[in-house]
């Protein structure tokens, strides 16, 4: 498990007046390292797949069955944004299993940057599967006096996307290292095997509620918005 000090923010050198905080060098390592492995794993493609192909095909086989089932329609359009979604995230909340490593997904900023992220892909989507007039519309109906409830859930939903992940995830960091502090190291497995399963629940959940967003999104405002594609 990582060392309590690596629960905490920490600047790690500066460029001019920015300072870079290991949360940015962690992200930073994380997509690094995703890239690479994705770059590795697609640079020879074949027709009969090894076991390795065979893996990350059937990987992003099930998140895309997840999303038609959903979105079934635009499934190909908005699996890129939530498949890589899922994928951070999940490396992101494991990342503190390595020694030293701290988990950027346990760092507010962090979350609340994803969850920004999922706002404007959300509004994203929903403009260029109805356009600007049918889609702002929605926010007059049924009634134009409650545009600022509109408004205000756009903002709450947001706030508590990077809210639920960050709590979570520090939280769990916490939890495991008081255990560790009060048992040793005696308890070892259970205390990993929590922090796995929570780790990769924590990351469905929010690509989940991405997803569910952009599916609102392109399907409430236009009855005949489904059948666009």
């Amino acid at each position: 498990m990582a060392a309590s000090s690596d629960l905490f923010v920490a600047e790690v050198f500066r460029i001019g007046p920015l300072a870079i905080t290991n949360t940015v060098v962690f992200t930073w390592a994380i997509m690094l390292v995703l890239g690479a492995v994705a770059w590795a794993c697609t640079r020879r493609l074949e027709l009969v797949p090894t076991p390795l192909q065979a893996a990350l095909e059937g990987i992003v086989g099930a998140i895309d069955e997840t999303i038609r089932m959903v979105l079934p329609q635009q499934a190909a359009a908005v699996l890129p944004f939530v498949a890589t979604l899922w994928i951070f995230i999940m490396a992101a909340n494991l990342a503190s299993l390595i020694p030293g490593v701290r988990s950027p997904t346990g760092d507010l900023s962090t979350t609340a940057a994803l969850a920004i992220l999922v706002f404007l892909a959300t509004h994203w989507y929903g403009l260029r599967q109805n356009g600007p007039l049918a889609y702002f519309r929605h926010y007059l109906l049924p009634n134009p006096i409650l545009l600022p409830f509109h408004v205000i859930s756009e903002i709450s939903r947001t706030i508590a996307l990077a809210m639920r992940l960050f709590g979570n995830i520090f939280s769990l960091q916490m939890a495991a290292l008081l255990v560790l502090l009060v048992a040793g190291f005696l308890v070892p497995i259970p205390v990993l095997m929590l922090h796995i399963i929570e780790a990769i629940v924590q990351a469905y959940i929010f690509g989940t509620l991405a997803l569910i967003y952009i599916a609102g999104a392109i399907q409430s405002h236009s009855p005949s918005s489904i059948d666009k594609e």
